[in-house]
C-alpha cells in the first residue's frame, strides 16, 4: 500500500488586528495604522498595517519608537471582542475544508487536507478556495503556504505576503 502524501496548509491572516480596524473603519484604509498602545505610554505594537510597516514598525516595538518612526500614524487601541468575532468565522471555514486542523492563534492556524476530496485533492486549490472565502465572508485577507509538512508550509505562507499561496515542495 502506497502511503499518503501529506497535504499542509498553513493560513495567516494578513496584519490581522490592523486589518480588521481598517475594515471596520473605512477612513483607516491605506493608512499607517498602529494597533496597540498610545505612543505616550509604555505600551507596544500588537499589530500594524502594510502602510506602517513601510517605516519600519513590527509587532512588539515599543508604541513610542513607532511614533519616532512614523509620527503621522494613527493608534488604535486593540478591540479584542472584533477579533475574536472575525477568527471565530475564519475557523468556521477552516473546519469546512478540513478535518484536522490545527490552530496556532486567532489569526494562523494548520490544515491537514492529506485525505480530502474537495477539488480533487489539490491542496492548492482548497487553499485558494479557502482564501476566497475568507475574504468573501470577512472582507479580510489572508496568505496560504501549502507543503508536505507544518514546517515549510509555515515558511511558505510568509514567502508572498500579503494575499499570497506559495507553494513548497523542497525535499532536504
Amino acid at each position: 500500500m502506497t502511503p499518503i502524501q501529506r497535504k499542509i496548509i498553513h493560513i495567516d491572516m494578513d496584519a490581522f488586528f490592523a486589518s480588521v480596524e481598517q475594515r471596520d473603519q473605512p477612513e483607516l484604509q491605506g493608512q499607517p495604522v498602529i494597533v496597540g498602545g498610545q505612543p505616550n505610554s509604555r505600551g507596544v505594537v500588537a499589530a500594524c498595517s502594510y502602510e506602517a510597516r513601510q517605516f519600519g514598525i513590527h509587532s512588539a516595538m515599543p508604541s513610542s519608537r513607532a511614533y519616532k518612526l512614523c509620527p503621522q500614524a494613527i493608534f488604535v487601541p486593540p478591540r479584542f471582542e472584533a477579533y475574536k468575532e472575525a477568527s471565530k468565522k475564519i475557523h468556521e471555514v477552516f473546519w469546512r475544508y478540513a478535518s484536522d486542523v490545527e490552530p496556532l492563534s486567532l489569526d494562523e492556524a494548520y490544515l491537514d487536507v492529506s485525505h480530502s476530496n474537495d477539488f480533487k485533492g489539490s491542496a492548492t486549490r482548497i487553499a485558494e478556495a479557502i482564501k476566497k472565502d475568507i475574504t468573501k465572508e470577512t472582507q479580510l485577507i489572508a496568505s496560504a503556504g501549502v507543503s508536505y509538512n507544518k514546517f515549510l508550509a509555515k515558511i511558505a505562507s510568509d514567502m508572498d505576503k500579503p494575499n499570497g499561496l506559495y507553494l513548497s515542495l523542497i525535499h532536504i
